[in-house]
């Protein structure tokens, strides 16, 4: 009988520090992280100030980034930085593409990987506190290319819109999950 009774104390022992465990562990509901202030209801995310010969970046980056935050959060994008209550700026520092694989038979690519890198930082408008600061992000994205010439499409476009799409989804989620 008192065998019985030391192990149900233990089992509700141990089931009330798993319990403790998990409230504990740091799980939360997507986009209720801290990060950012209670106090902000409108994000602005201006054109990115651009440094390569890359021009539609500046373009794709701000739009698929206002697009996340439109779908996934509660803040309202608005275009006018004076108007927000949060300013994400974004830098493109460097943009590289080059070839991954090669056709054995003509020596020609058909597979080019390209890389961006970027510096982002959202700042509270009437503070000026960093909340979130990210100097060197870097996107990857990988496409293949033919290698017969009469069939030759340039894909590199389809390829940045593709990487803006995913970096949208990374920076928000970093944004709001504090990361």
């Amino acid at each position: 009988m008192r065998r019985h009774a030391v192990k149900s104390h233990r089992t509700r022992l141990a089931a009330l520090l798993l319990t403790g465990f998990a409230a504990s562990c740091g799980y939360h509901t997507g986009g209720r992280a801290d990060l950012i202030p209670k106090a902000v209801h409108t994000i602005a995310v201006p054109a990115f100030t651009n440094i390569t010969a890359r021009y539609k970046l500046t373009d794709q980056l701000p739009q698929a980034i206002s697009r996340e935050f439109i779908a996934r959060t509660r803040y309202r994008v608005v275009s006018d930085p004076e108007a927000a209550d949060a300013v994400l700026d974004g830098a493109v520092l460097g943009y590289n593409s080059f070839p991954t694989v090669f056709d054995p038979k003509t020596g020609r690519a058909s597979a080019v990987e390209l890389r961006v890198v970027m510096r982002l930082s959202l700042r509270e408008r009437a503070t000026g506190k960093v909340l979130y600061s990210r100097p060197n992000f870097e996107i990857r994205e990988r496409y293949q290319i033919s290698i017969d010439p009469a069939a030759f499409f340039e894909e590199s476009d389809s390829a940045l819109l593709r990487a803006g799409q995913q970096t949208a989804r990374q920076v928000v989620s970093s944004i709001l999950e504090s990361f």
